[in-house]
């Protein structure tokens, strides 16, 4: 959660048009500086967020809101759901890390914004139909089960409310050591209600989930990584090198399999039972794939002359 300064709604439609990324080529002369030498075509966005791309098959999403410690607007989230929808489609993307500039990784809703939407007209219904409707989430990423690529959250500082909401739907998570995390939502009056409660509750298990979520206490990172939703506590400065290197490391592998691999994860946290998932996993269109596609033939056959595989985009679903 964050406190914005109110904006002028009657300045808004123009403000928003002039934050869209419209110049390709500036655009492609950054990502060719930033390491990758693949030209994309990225969806138009706002300039709330920044998309670069630091190695070969790996976008790196920045939040770009640091005055207001990132916290989330309307165009950073139709913006970020733009851009993700089109790398689960990108078949030479295999990673996406999301980190914030500045000191904060996100610092939540906009609480000025949600105090106008609570005096408004809109019966109870009509709020929780809302965020039955808003099937990705905080963010378009916190309830996002679409993607079968991998997410590496890079926690480069406070994540509260809806930035933790985000945090732990990521696959993987580096944070940086002065970093707090916190779901205070109850403090206010509102309820994390964007993935976070189930979520916290399957990773930390009750009582610690509990303790986060009605306390609404903050946690330092290695809090954070003793509930289970941290993988790794390093200083500032390498929060986001650590991330990259972790996203070279699963580009080592073969992307048809770690897909695979995390659609069957999402599958567990769905379905409860074992032989469930198994079967499910089986008949996805991801394990058809994994069969389908020259990457398993590649990666034995490296194996068999003692050399390492060289992989190929996998094809589009």
């Amino acid at each position: 959660m964050a406190v914005l300064l109110p904006y002028s709604l009657g300045h808004h439609a123009s403000w928003f048009r002039s934050c869209w990324t419209t110049t390709s080529n500036a655009f492609n002369n950054h990502q060719q500086a930033m390491g990758s030498t693949t030209q994309y075509q990225v969806p138009p966005h706002t300039a709330q967020i920044k998309v670069t791309f630091p190695v070969e098959h790996v976008m790196l999403l920045t939040f770009n809101h640091p005055k207001s410690l990132n916290a989330m607007t309307p165009e950073m989230d139709e913006s970020i759901e733009r851009v993700l929808d089109w790398v689960e489609n990108e078949p030479s993307l295999w990673v996406t890390i999301v980190t914030g500039e500045g000191r904060a990784f996100c610092a939540g809703a906009d609480l000025i914004a949600w105090n106008r939407r609570a005096q408004s007209t809109k019966t109870p219904e009509s709020e929780c139909r809302d965020v039955e409707l808003k099937t990705n989430g905080f963010g378009s990423i916190s309830r996002r089960q679409g993607s079968v690529k991998p997410i590496i959250a890079a926690v480069n500082g406070g994540a509260f409310g809806g930035g933790v909401e985000m945090i732990v739907n990521c696959d993987l998570v580096i944070a940086a050591e002065d970093a707090t995390l916190a779901t205070p939502e109850v403090k206010r009056g509102v309820v994390a209600i964007m993935g976070a409660i189930p979520r916290l509750s399957r990773i930390a298990g009750h009582q610690l989930a509990s303790e986060m979520l009605l306390l609404g206490r903050n946690l330092t990172a290695q809090e954070a990584a003793r509930f289970g939703f941290v993988n790794k506590v390093v200083p500032k400065a390498e929060v986001l090198p650590t991330a990259i290197e972790w996203a070279k490391k699963l580009c080592q592998n073969s992307p048809d399999a770690v897909q695979s691999t995390k659609k069957a994860l999402m599958l567990a946290q769905q379905l409860g039972d074992v032989e469930d998932v198994v079967v499910a996993h089986t008949r996805s269109k991801e394990m058809l794939r994994v069969y389908a596609g020259e990457n398993i033939k590649n990666g034995l056959k490296a194996f068999a002359e003692k050399r390492k595989p060289v992989w190929t985009n996998p094809a589009k679903l």
